[in-house]
């Protein structure tokens, strides 16, 4: 005899909308506690492939489903069923369909799947030479063009996203390729008024310094972006002399000779100084550091920094520098 729960699960099936709508929401206010989440992961095999269908529902039906899917996500194993039974695909068409409108769960969904290797290889679609890469292709450019000023921003969360892929050497690679310029697009969007936005730059940006070692040149190549995202954020309030600005490019230079606004997330800036700190493990990494100007705006941003675990991360860089014959530590004040 079919428990209640099992017929909840059945009548995701039924062919009454009305009945359907019922159904998807008591699931949805299940999957809101811990306890309705373990009670309905017993019938994950029958309840997620429901749920997936139900996405391409009118609105009605399709918010609820999604909603209930995300909160599912959460949960490692029930992930992981969700990646096997193809939901980055199903995700990723739903997400591009013109008329959708329930994008931002759909990415809040890839989010949570990302989380996992089976969800970055399903998203960077390995194996399939002839489409990888092009998920993830997307996704950044929807990033980049779509605007954080928005009432709803969809894509705002993709920069987690793209953090996530970025864990994965091949994700970082991908973003890497020059050719494709995926994450000089993401750079360039490092000063965006959107919080979120901006820790998925440089979150990202931090990952894929990690490959430094082998990809510096295609780091370096976006150089012209790369070095303000990095440095901005740590160079302190004050308006820097000439003396200083004018052995820094122009991009830089202009804008440290002016009064400006503080970069408050210390996580930002913890970031910033660990991917300079990864480029300058290579030599040819600190000669472009020291061609900025570098040391001198670690100095500055060093004397001004009151946050002791982003003062760690200055004195790491500043330790390295001096190890390196590059530059003085910088020194407490």
């Amino acid at each position: 005899m079919a428990t209640e729960l099992e017929e909840l699960v059945d009548f995701l099936s039924s062919p009454s909308p009305q009945v359907t709508k019922a159904a998807v929401d008591i699931v949805r206010g299940l999957t809101g506690s811990d306890d309705g989440l373990k009670s309905l992961a017993i019938y994950a095999n029958k309840l997620l492939p429901s749920l997936s269908r139900l996405l391409n529902a009118p609105k009605e039906i399709s918010e609820p489903a999604a909603e209930a899917l995300v909160n599912l996500s959460q949960n490692y194993d029930l992930a992981e069923k969700m990646v096997e039974i193809g939901i980055v695909k199903t995700s990723m068409d739903i997400l591009y369909k013109p008329d959708s409108s329930i994008g931002h769960l759909m990415v809040m969904l890839l989010v949570n799947l990302t989380q996992h290797d089976a969800g970055i290889t399903s998203l960077l679609q390995t194996g399939d030479e002839k489409m990888q890469g092009l998920y993830v292709m997307k996704l950044v450019r929807s990033f980049c063009r779509s605007s954080s000023e928005a009432k709803e921003d969809a894509f705002e969360h993709v920069g987690s996203i793209i953090v996530n892929i970025s864990k994965n050497k091949a994700g970082r690679e991908l973003l890497l390729d020059p050719k494709r310029g995926l994450l000089k697009q993401m750079v360039r969007q490092f000063d965006s008024p959107n919080s979120l936005r901006r820790k998925g730059v440089y979150g990202t940006v931090r990952n894929c310094c990690f490959e430094a070692e082998n990809e510096l040149q295609n780091l370096l190549l976006m150089s012209e972006f790369l070095w303000p995202a990095l440095l901005l954020p740590v160079a302190g309030n004050k308006i820097y002399s000439e003396q200083d600005t004018s052995k820094m490019p122009l991009e830089l230079g202009s804008v440290l000779s002016i009064e400006r606004e503080p970069v408050v997330d210390p996580d930002i800036r913890i970031q910033s100084l660990e991917a300079i700190y990864l480029i300058s493990l290579q030599e040819a990494g600190r000669r472009a550091f020291w061609s900025v100007n570098g040391p001198r705006i670690v100095q500055v941003g060093y004397e001004d920094e009151k946050d002791p675990k982003v003062m760690e991360a200055f004195e790491q860089l500043g330790s390295l520098l001096v190890n390196s014959g590059g530059t003085e530590e910088p020194s407490s004040t």
